[in-house]
């Protein structure tokens, strides 16, 4: 009898320990998140005793990193792309949950000329007295280099240019290339303007050609912590945890 009271004492032990420990979570998520994402996990950790391994890269490398068949539990892109990314079964369906978003920012190296782009004719005439112009290189899946690649095709300015642009496939060598000098020029998401103390914003784009980029989150059709990946997708998308985007430059969705 006291064999049996003592196994079933062992087996709720181990039980309970188990779930004290908690779930180990995969997240990816997209570079522009970043910041706000590395202030909110160590509050959602704290609370729900599980553990995040997060990892980010561009919008479309996340993507890219999904199809491709990676495993994780949460995901953040565009919000376009978790709909997307539902729509093929990657994601579980209803799980997506919009967080913030964010418009693009043209800066410059801290304490350089800031350029007058309050308007589109302003805005190009800076691009065309700049010798050189920094921002993401578009096949590296990053948002805001497809948006200003295609904008500067709109605007009829790509051929003339093409030689001064300069496209890393890494956002922190875009940054590297305004702060040092080797670029006159940046542009990319405000997010990831504001954090870098090396430069400044010179303005946003103006209003006509602006592009906002909203980001939300999903949660894997496939993961085995279904339970601890929606309470994270929950505790990132409520609206206590939008004092952190805001803290970066992004807006309620």
């Amino acid at each position: 009898m006291k064999s049996g009271y003592l196994s079933s004492f062992i087996l709720l032990s181990s039980l309970l320990f188990s779930t004290a420990e908690g779930a180990e979570l995969k997240l990816l998520h997209t570079t522009a998140i970043k910041p706000a994402i590395d202030q909110l996990l160590p509050g959602f950790e704290a609370r729900h005793g599980d553990k995040v391994s997060p990892s980010y890269g561009p919008a479309g490398a996340i993507v890219q990193r999904v199809t491709s068949g990676e495993a994780f539990d949460v995901a953040i892109a565009t919000s376009a792309q978790i709909s997307d990314l539902e729509k093929q079964g990657f994601v579980k369906p209803d799980s997506k949950r919009d967080l913030a978003k964010v418009g693009i920012g043209v800066y410059v190296r801290r304490g350089g000329e800031k350029p007058d782009v309050s308007s589109v004719e302003r805005f190009k005439e800076a691009l065309l007295k700049t010798k050189s112009i920094a921002f993401i290189d578009p096949a590296s899946g990053g948002a805001s280099g497809i948006y200003i690649s295609g904008l500067l095709q709109r605007l009829g300015l790509a051929e003339q240019l093409k030689p001064r642009l300069v496209t890393p496939k890494v956002v922190a060598e875009v940054f590297n290339s305004v702060a040092s000098g080797a670029a006159e020029l940046g542009m990319g998401q405000l997010s990831e303007i504001v954090i870098d103390p090396r430069i400044e914003l010179a303005g946003m784009l103006p209003a006509e050609v602006q592009n906002i980029t909203l980001f939300a989150t999903g949660v894997s059709a496939k993961t085995s912590n279904s339970e601890a990946a929606s309470a994270l997708a929950q505790f990132l998308a409520d609206p206590g945890s939008q004092e952190a985007f805001k803290r970066f430059g992004f807006e309620r969705p």
